[in-house]
């Protein structure tokens, strides 16, 4: 870990992608430690509530990202894998709703979705939100966790007059069996 934390610190001195290559690496370990650190947390009695609040999230959002959820239906641990390359599909579908082209940001709906979600009323929707908080700026980094049968990626969205975030959930086929836009 050391070698990672030397190799980020010289950003400035050595070559940009080995330290973004660094950066990544601790990032990586950094969240096994925290996944770990949240276990002992659980396993010592502290609710989540406790956990959200050292973290500076809800303890929703904290059981979401770190626990360790039980199917009800089957009494099993749920799967916590993600669908690969899920964040980037959601950031693809996203961009291309901010640059109008409806029907490829449709492209990969389920069959259901493609029934309740047209070309136009997904235009509608961006230019409801656009009438919320202004025009479209840009957006942050993609978080994609689990839940339940689902894998469930939430980009941050900027707009001129406020924030608001964006979700695409994909089923176990991986197609968008979800689509909302919240400020």
């Amino acid at each position: 870990m050391d070698r990672l934390a030397d190799a980020v610190a010289r950003v400035g001195s050595g070559s940009p992608l080995a330290a973004l290559a660094a950066a990544r690496d601790l990032t990586t370990v950094a969240g096994e430690a925290m996944q770990q650190a949240v276990d002992q947390a659980r396993a010592a009695g502290h609710s989540w509530r406790e956990i959200g609040d050292v973290l500076g999230t809800t303890r929703q959002a904290a059981f979401q990202r770190f626990g360790h959820p039980v199917d009800p239906r089957t009494g099993a641990p749920m799967s916590t894998e993600i669908a690969a390359g899920a964040a980037e599909r959601a950031v693809a579908i996203l961009a291309s709703m901010t640059e109008g082209r409806w029907e490829e940001a449709r492209r990969d709906f389920s069959g259901q979705m493609s029934q309740r979600l047209d070309a136009k009323r997904l235009a509608d929707g961006w230019a409801r939100m656009a009438g919320l908080v202004g025009a479209y700026e840009g957006m942050g980094e993609a978080f994609a966790h689990r839940v339940a049968d689902h894998t469930v990626v939430e980009i941050p969205l900027r707009f001129e007059a406020g924030e608001a975030t964006g979700r695409v959930i994909f089923d176990e086929d991986g197609k968008v069996a979800g689509l909302w836009l919240r400020p």
